[in-house]
């Protein structure tokens, strides 16, 4: 596991091959780290789908409202929801979606980004200044490189569960 050096600030994601380790950047967006951390904490993010997964691109989660429901219905309406906590204002900045960087998915409305997030697999800068960076991974991409395919994945995978490191004692 990497050096957790701010746990505040760091993202523990568990998922069914191992744990992705999340720097937040709330000098970069201050709102949205805060939401992140907030839904983790109430454990909202917990076996939450993985409902939009594309290779060469971005694995999409977070819809809270309807990725966390086992059967088929449910699974298909993934994505099309967020938390019970008011949509933010856009937080963009200059910072690049490289691979393994955290951005916050929306709507065609700029200030709609809610609760669902996405990892991106390789460089995608026609994102750039368009939608809210706010974390990067710093251990365990290979977990995120293996999440199963599609929109939504016959079989998605899951956020097993989502900590701040600061509430685990996790410090290195």
């Amino acid at each position: 596991m990497a050096e957790i050096r701010d746990p505040e600030n760091t993202l523990i994601i568990t998922l069914a091959d191992g744990e992705v380790i999340v720097e937040m950047l709330p000098e970069v967006a201050p709102e949205h780290v805060a939401r992140i951390k907030t839904l983790a904490r109430a454990g909202e993010y917990d076996n939450v789908a993985f409902h939009r997964v594309i290779d060469g691109f971005m694995a999409q989660t977070g819809d809270v409202a309807h990725g966390d429901m086992e059967d088929g219905f449910n699974i298909r309406r993934a994505g099309t929801g967020g938390s019970k906590h008011p949509d933010l204002p856009a937080e963009f900045s200059r910072l690049p979606f490289d691979r393994g960087v955290l951005g916050m998915a929306r709507s065609s409305n700029p200030n709609s980004a809610n609760s669902q997030f996405f990892i991106m697999f390789k460089d995608g800068h026609f994102l750039n200044g368009q939608y809210t960076v706010w974390g990067r991974v710093v251990s365990g991409m290979e977990h995120v490189d293996a999440i199963t395919r599609g929109e939504p994945p016959a079989k998605p995978d899951r956020m097993r569960s989502v900590r701040v490191a600061a509430d685990t004692g996790a410090d290195a």
